[in-house]
Formats: C-alpha cells, structure tokens, sequence
C-alpha cells in the first residue's frame, strides 16, 4: 500500500498499480540463461512437472533426474535448479526446461567462485589419463601427477575412487577446461593443522597421532600437519624386532612428546613412556638366587636372552649353561621360543641387566669330587679335546681332566697330544692332583706304566759299563740312548783324544755309533746319567797291564821252578 508522504495518507491509485506488477509480473517469459528455482510438483513416466514461477508449469524429461542404475533421484516438494530450453519442441501446456543445462551453469558458476577466491572443494578422482588423473568436481577435470600429493607419489592408482580436497589452478569455461590440485589443497590443511599443534606442542605432553609411514628404524606419526618420529626402541619396554609388530598405517596412538625442537621442527615420540618403566621394582620382583621361568627370545655365540615379562629380559650366559666345559654353542642346549627355568644370579637394574644361569639347576659335581675321587686312582673316560699342551678328558658329566702332553708317555718325546691320542677315544688315566675350587683336574696316561728311569736306576749303578747308540749331538757333547726312554750325556772330555781346540769341526762322537760308555755319574731325582768313554779306555789300559804283570810274574815264577829243578838236578 502507498503512502502519500505530504498528507501521510494512502494513495489508492498507486495502490491499484502494484496489485497489476504483482498480478502480471510473472507472465513475463525469463531469460533463456537465467538459472531459475523451480519445485516439483509431480512425477510421470516420462516427464517430471515443475513450478518454477511462470503462468505455465515446466516440463523437464525424466532422463535427467534418473541415476545411472535407473533410480529417480527426486521426488514431490524438492527445490531444483532449471532453465527453459529453447533447443527443444514445446509440448503443449507447458514450458520445456532443462535441469541439465542449469546444473552445469550452477556448477561452473560454484567453481568459478572457488577458482577466483581460491577455495578448497571435493573432487572423486575417476580414473588415470595421460599425465595425471580424471578427477569429477562437477565437470569432469584435470589433476597433473605432480600435483596428487606434497610427496611423489610413485602409484597415483591408489588415489581411484577416492574423494580428496582439491583447489582450481586453471578454469576456462569457454572451452570447458578445468586443472585442479590435491597437492595445495593438502599443504593448505597441512599448514592449518600444523600451525594449530606448534602452539600446544611441548615436552612431555601426551597428543593423539596417526601412523603415517613405517619403517626399519621406527614410526612416522602425523599430529596434526607435522610429523613427528617414534623410534623402534620407545615403542615398549619389551624387544620389538620390527615396528610392524606394534603398529600398522592408520592407527590412532597416544604418544608421548620426548623432543621437540621448534625450529626445526623435529619432534621425538615414545609410547612405553606412558608406562612404568618394569626395570624400576625389578629387584623386588626377581631376587639373586631366585627361580624364574622365561621365554627364550634370541641365542647368540655367547649365551640366551630370556625374556621374564614385557620389558625385561635376562642373559645366560654360555659358561652358566652347564658343569660341563666342552659345549660349544647355546644353541645345543636351547632355542628360541624355549620355555626355561633359570637361577638369577646378578641383577643390574641401573644398566638394565639381569645374569641368569641354568646349571645351578643341578648340583655342582665339583663339590663333591674329593669324596668321590682320589690322587693315585685309575678313570676312564672319553678324549674331548686336544691342544697344543695337552688333552682334555671327561671323566664324568661336567669333570674334565686335563692329561698334559709331559704325562703322556715316559720314553717318547711328545710335541701334540694327536701323536699318541685321537679325539673321541676312550682312555685310562691316574688321577695326578685334584683342585675342586679351582675345578681343575691333573691326569697322566703315562703314570699307568712303570717310569723307565726309575727302572733303570734301580738295575745300574755308578762304574757300571753300558752300551748306548749316540742319538743326539750338542757343543758339548754327546746324548746316548741307554734304554728306551733314557738317555745320557757323555760330555766331549770324556771321549779319548779329544783336546777341546778351537777350530775342531769335527765332532769326537757321530749319531748312529754304537759303544760301551762307562758310567760316572747318576742322578735320579733329576734324571740325569753321565757316561765317559776314556774311563772305559782307562779301564781297558788298566786291565792289559794287570793281564801283561799277572803273566810277567807268572812267567818268572816259572823261570824260577825251571832254575830251581836245574840246580836241583846238577847235585
């Protein structure tokens, strides 16, 4: 209604003309590209009948409200964007209308508005084309490779199907052509986000992430525009080969922030920090001389770590695994996954070490040898192993005895204990000494036969004249074999016209003569024989002259008979 501002009253005539705009106004036909409002008032077989606010009621065919499966996509009531098609034959009654048209007009003016004030929208990514992908925002648009992600990404079929933000970077509409970016649309959120968690982000404040990426050494987690790295070693107090085993892609966590540089934006992460450390109270539960069972987790040249629980594990120790001195790997007595019991033995908790040990299981066969055993005594047992000073034998489990290369045998010189024994053999030997705190044990194979040098000194003595091969020459003389197993020196002065001149090259005695050697000297505690050739010369010297004076005065007691017989003959 008009009002007439001079008189404040109302102005009929005016009144009436706005009744006539109201009335006629919508008789006028819009134009052929206006986008116009329209409500469905009716569904048919073919036709679907709309009221967009024209004398006639529209028309639009069906084809354009169905999905590709068939499905009317509206119904009675809904608001849909039209335009009158002037393209087509005009069924009478109605106004022919394109949705189809308008729709495509709607979305060029929505991406022309986020192109000009550089929006973020969604797009499904349809499929690979040359250079890039398909990617749907409407229309159908172009997405380069290098713009799929912040990163390279080396399978872009991995992003089909799915719908991902993008942002316009080219639009032309006269020719249809739009190129998007996922990559800037993501560094946009990243930098959002980012900015957002550097201001909370500190020093051990507990955040929620998302694994990102995994690898050797740890986990990539996303907290929000900015990653931070959970290292394999603070994803638990137990041992963790791989972080696969406690983590997968897309995982939500609760990490606890050990690290954070803000400049370099580097931040360490740990989750078995937002739990007791086991090692703490680790004396109270695992006391020194106490059993515990445990899983074996890994086995080394060295011994087997057994985990106790989550966190802690203890070593043993090949030395601790049995009495016995011969086992040459762990891995002949255990193996990973072993269920065991073990006796703590050490406990480390400052240098997270517990020593475990699986012979104090069974008693010590070492405290009991000196009942057991006795020095003199004869045992049997099997040859485990030779060296260059002697070799090893195990009486019994857990006792080795050590037979050194000197009591191998009394006559023959011995350089490695393979010359008289073969590993695995079965042999005697005595008992020589016995030290049960040291666990040592001294044997002789050679004690089993009578010593050749007593032998021998018991049947000879000093003056006594034997007789002996030269086997061995020094500067000084002459080494003789008297027996099997002993020896004596006959020093060069005491062999006949020796002068000791320098010069001599020519040694008075030769290896391979056979002689008799007289014996000046005998020391049984020190195993030594002297022998004289010239005391056996002398001895010879001395023997012609009394056999030359016993027949001297023999001959003259004869010439004395013969002379006495004369004279007695001549009275």
């Amino acid at each position: 209604m008009a009002v007439d501002q001079n008189k404040g009253q109302v102005d009929p005539e005016f009144d009436n003309y706005e009744h006539l705009l109201e009335d006629y106004s919508h008789f006028a036909p819009p134009a052929a590209d206006e986008v116009l409002p329209g409500t469905v008032l009716k569904i048919t077989a073919k036709d679907v009948i709309i009221d967009f606010g024209y004398k006639s009621e529209g028309i639009v065919p069906i084809e354009q409200f169905q999905a590709q499966n068939g499905e009317i996509t509206v119904k009675p009531g809904d608001v849909v964007d039209v335009m009158i098609d002037t393209g087509g034959e005009q069924p009478e009654g109605y106004v022919l209308l394109s949705h189809t048209r308008a729709a495509r007009l709607r979305i060029w003016d929505n991406l022309d508005k986020a192109f000009q004030d550089q929006l973020v929208i969604s797009g499904r990514v349809l499929g690979r084309v040359k250079g890039g992908l398909a990617v749907d925002v409407g229309i159908k648009a172009f997405m380069p490779g290098s713009q799929a992600d912040p990163r390279p990404v080396h399978n872009l079929d991995a992003l089909i199907g799915q719908d991902v933000p993008v942002k316009i970077i080219k639009l032309n509409r006269r020719r249809g052509n739009v190129v998007v970016s996922r990559k800037m649309a993501v560094e946009e959120e990243i930098n959002i986000r980012k900015s957002a968690t550097l201001e909370h982000l500190s020093e051990g404040a507990v955040v929620i992430g998302t694994v990102k990426n995994l690898t050797e050494y740890g986990a990539f987690v996303d907290l929000g525009g900015i990653d931070g790295l959970l290292h394999v070693t603070d994803m638990s107090y137990g041992r963790v080969t791989h972080p696969s085993e406690v983590l997968h892609v897309g995982d939500e966590v609760a990490v606890k922030v050990l690290k954070f540089d803000r400049n370099k934006e580097r931040v360490s992460l740990g989750i078995k920090q937002l739990e007791p450390d086991p090692w703490d109270t680790v004396i109270e539960r695992y006391p020194v001389d106490g059993r515990v069972i445990g899983r074996v987790v890994n086995v080394t040249d060295y011994g087997a770590f057994v985990e106790l629980e989550p966190g802690v594990e203890g070593l043993i120790h090949i030395s601790e695994m049995t009495w016995s001195r011969r086992m040459k790997h762990p891995s002949k007595v255990v193996k990973p996954g072993d269920q065991v019991e073990a006796v703590v033995l050490e406990v480390h908790p400052k240098d997270r070490r517990i020593s475990l040990g699986l012979k104090q299981l069974e008693p010590n066969p070492w405290t009991t040898i000196d009942s057991r055993y006795s020095v003199g005594s004869v045992v049997e047992g099997r040859v485990r192993n030779m060296t260059d000073f002697g070799a090893f034998i195990e009486i019994e489990e857990g006792i080795d005895g050590l037979v050194h290369v000197s009591d191998l045998s009394w006559t023959k010189r011995v350089k490695h204990p393979s010359e008289i024994l073969k590993k695995g053999q079965i042999v005697q030997a005595v008992i020589l000494h016995i030290d049960s705190s040291a666990h040592r044990l001294s044997l002789g194979i050679k004690q089993l036969q009578p010593d050749a040098w007593e032998s021998y000194f018991q049947n000879h003595q000093v003056g006594d004249v034997v007789h002996g091969r030269v086997c061995r020459l020094a500067s000084f003389g002459g080494f003789v074999e008297l027996a099997e197993g002993v020896e004596g020196l006959c020093h060069f002065s005491e062999v006949p016209g020796f002068t000791g001149r320098r010069g001599s090259d020519q040694p008075p005695l030769a290896i391979g003569q056979e002689l008799d050697f007289k014996i000046i000297k005998m020391s049984e505690a020190e195993k030594k024989i002297g022998l004289s050739l010239r005391a056996v010369a002398n001895d010879e010297e001395k023997t012609r002259l009394e056999d030359y004076q016993r027949q001297a005065a023999a001959a003259t007691s004869t010439i004395e008979e013969v002379m006495s017989l004369k004279d007695r003959n001549l009275e």
